[in-house]
Formats: structure tokens, C-alpha cells, sequence
């Protein structure tokens, strides 16, 4: 069953960015949902990382970081 839900603009456009040929929004948020649940071992695979994979990493980081704020921000707002 298919839900609808309000982000931001700005949450959009990352996830947008996010967004790989034939992903959809929900296959992209899930996989954000399933790597913030990992360790980062679990998302790198090694010890190492390359700098593609830093940069891919801090921005999964900074895309979960949107995403909290905003449901902060909700839990505020129903208050």
C-alpha cells in the first residue's frame, strides 16, 4: 500500500540526487534507512575507503541529517 508523505524542497532535491536509474524515492529512502541501521564497516566493506566512497558517504550523512530535522521539526510542530 502506497502512502503520501511531505518533504521539503530541499529534501527533494537530495534524494533526487540520490535517485539511480530505475530507483524509485521509496527504494532510495530505504536503502538510506537500512545503512543508517548498519555499522559503517557494514556500508564500506573494509577497513579502507576511497575517496568516491567518503564523498558518497558524507552525502548519505548530510541526506539523514535532513531528513531527522525535518521530523524534529514535525514533532515540534504537532506540539
Amino acid at each position: 500500500m502506497a502512502k503520501t508523505i511531505m518533504i521539503s524542497d530541499e529534501v527533494y532535491e537530495e534524494l533526487k540526487k540520490l535517485k539511480g536509474p530505475g530507483e524509485s524515492f521509496s527504494d532510495v529512502i530505504k536503502k538510506l534507512l537500512s545503512l543508517r541501521r548498519g555499522r559503517l564497516s557494514d556500508i564500506a566493506g573494509s577497513r579502507t575507503i576511497t575517496d568516491e566512497g567518503a564523498k558518497l558517504l558524507e552525502k548519505i550523512r548530510k541526506s539523514m541529517l535532513i531528513i531527522d530535522l525535518e521530523r524534529i521539526k514535525e514533532l515540534i510542530e504537532e506540539k
